[in-house]
């Protein structure tokens, strides 16, 4: 129940009403960890205006990081996922919403058997505003005691992405068969789609 009351305590200004007259589009970008990037950018394709989620690295130092490289938990980079959105369509309060619904920002440096501080959960801004939001979500969900545990969830500034190699992107979307999909994406999703029904772009 907790976690269900943080759909409650975070604001709902991005569920637009769906008569409203179409605008141009807006574009923003916010780029998010919260373990295997699979899994995050999974959900965000889903999410009714995202035009894009594309699987990559943030937080590391060395340049031109390789997924080697990242899993050796030695990097500094996370696993991240960029996202683009429409803020005509959603904002950034419902891109978070989603973050903190979908996976577990109590855990340190890891989520499920997926261990090291290249799944840590974290929020990469690139401006002060980015940062301010993130910010006041993470202290609303510690003010209400959402989580047993201490949120652990790191504000960073995102000083580069770089995109991941090709066949990390869309992966879920291509290999739904594969083991890790049907035992740990697949649970994500269902949750995702359970929660946010009318906010997904293939109505259930």
């Amino acid at each position: 129940m907790k976690k269900l009351f943080l759909l409650c305590i975070l604001t709902t200004s991005s569920l637009f009403a769906q008569s409203q007259t179409p605008k141009q589009s807006n574009l923003e970008t916010i780029t998010l960890a919260g373990g295997c990037y699979w899994c995050v950018e999974a959900v965000y394709e889903n999410l009714i205006g995202v035009q894009s989620a594309i699987s990559g690295y943030a937080g590391g130092k060395n340049a031109n990081p390789t997924y080697e490289d990242v899993s050796t938990g030695r990097s500094g980079y996370a696993e991240v996922v960029k996202i683009t959105y429409d803020k005509n369509v959603t904002n950034l309060d419902e891109i978070f919403k989603v973050f903190f619904t979908v996976h577990d920002p109590t855990t340190l440096n890891r989520q499920g058997a997926d261990v090291g501080t290249q799944y840590r959960s974290a929020i990469f801004y690139k401006n002060e505003a980015q940062k301010k939001s993130a910010q006041t979500i993470i202290n609303a969900m510690k003010k209400a005691k959402i989580y047993d545990s201490p949120i652990v969830t790191t504000v960073e500034p995102l000083n580069k992405f770089y995109k991941a190699e090709d066949y990390h992107q869309n992966y879920y979307a291509n290999n739904k068969n594969q083991p890790y999909c049907q035992m740990v994406i697949q649970p994500k999703m269902e949750k995702f789609e359970k929660l946010f029904k009318s906010r997904l772009k293939k109505q259930k």
